[in-house]
């Protein structure tokens, strides 16, 4: 048995508006797409999303539960991520109008971005708590095993994901190729993402249960 067809429709239409409403991952896809490239973006996109397959099997796993009941293991995974953003943070302020021709250009340091995605994404556990607290309202034991039911949803969440975070890629990268055609601009651009790292990573710092 699985879930019905209508209850996965209107889960992912929820995941759809979820995906764009203002959040710390769609805008770390888009300051990262105006500075790099859109295949920058879509790199760090498949990052987040790898990120997200770890919060999804953690919720089925019972996992999640520790960040929600354990005040240490939240504090210490927060803290975490609020670093590397402090430290995404100091490298922006600190970085120099980059040539137009290496943005997009098909030199993409994958690694790098790729990294960046999946560490901005599982150090963050309120990710974990929020998809201890969302999926489970769309399972039904009635129709099978709930672990299994989990696991689809999250895979249905992770291809909205996908495509929201996507298109911003693509658009942000678009607008950024124009933007950073000046070096001043470009500037501006990096002291804006600078400003947006250290404005996330005081949100995740402060951030409570």
């Amino acid at each position: 048995m699985t879930l019905p067809i209508g209850t996965l429709i209107t889960f992912f239409m929820a995941s759809i508006l979820l995906g764009l409403a203002p959040g710390p991952d769609n805008i770390f896809v888009l300051t990262q797409a105006a500075l790099h490239g859109k295949r920058s973006g879509l790199t760090i996109m498949l990052g987040l999303c790898t990120g997200l397959i770890v919060h999804t099997i953690a919720v089925a796993l019972g996992v999640a539960l520790v960040f929600q009941t354990s005040v240490i293991a939240f504090s210490v995974l927060k803290f975490i991520g609020a670093s590397y953003l402090l430290y995404l943070a100091w490298h922006a302020f600190r970085a120099s109008a980059q040539k137009i021709q290496n943005r997009d250009d098909g030199i993409v340091d994958f690694r790098k971005f790729y990294l960046r995605g999946i560490i901005m994404n599982i150090t963050n556990p309120k990710v974990s708590i929020f998809f201890l607290a969302f999926l489970p309202q769309f399972t039904d034991p009635t129709k099978g095993s709930v672990t299994l039911q989990i696991l689809l949803l999250g895979g249905l969440f992770i291809v909205a994901t996908i495509l929201v975070f996507g298109g911003i890629a693509v658009l942000a990268g678009a607008l950024g190729q124009l933007l950073t055609r000046s070096d001043r601009t470009q500037n501006i651009l990096n002291k804006i993402a600078g400003t947006v790292f250290l404005s996330l990573a005081l949100k995740l710092a402060i951030t409570q249960r």
